[in-house]
C-alpha cells in the first residue's frame, strides 16, 4: 500500500477559502482521491456541503511513498 497525500479546498459563503489535508493509505492515485474525497465530505455540515457543490472542489494528491518506507523513516 502506498501512502498518499490530498488536499482540498473549497470557498465557502463568507468567501473565505476552506482547506483540508487528509492522508489516506491506498494502492492507486485515483483509489486513494475516492477514500480521501468520502472522509472529507463526511466530516462537512449540510451548509458546508452546499457551499462546496456550489463553488467547486480543488484536489490536489501527491503521493507519499510507501508505507514500510514511512514505518522504516519513523522507527530511525
Amino acid at each position: 500500500m502506498k501512502t498518499f497525500e490530498v488536499q482540498f479546498r473549497y470557498r465557502d459563503r463568507s468567501e473565505k477559502t476552506a482547506e483540508s489535508t487528509v492522508k489516506v493509505e491506498a494502492s492507486n492515485l485515483p483509489g486513494a482521491v475516492g477514500k480521501a474525497v468520502r472522509e472529507f465530505v463526511k466530516g462537512l455540515d449540510r451548509k458546508q456541503r452546499f457551499d462546496m457543490n456550489k463553488n467547486g472542489l480543488e484536489i490536489t494528491a501527491k503521493s507519499g511513498g510507501t508505507a514500510e518506507t514511512q514505518a522504516e523513516a519513523a522507527a530511525s
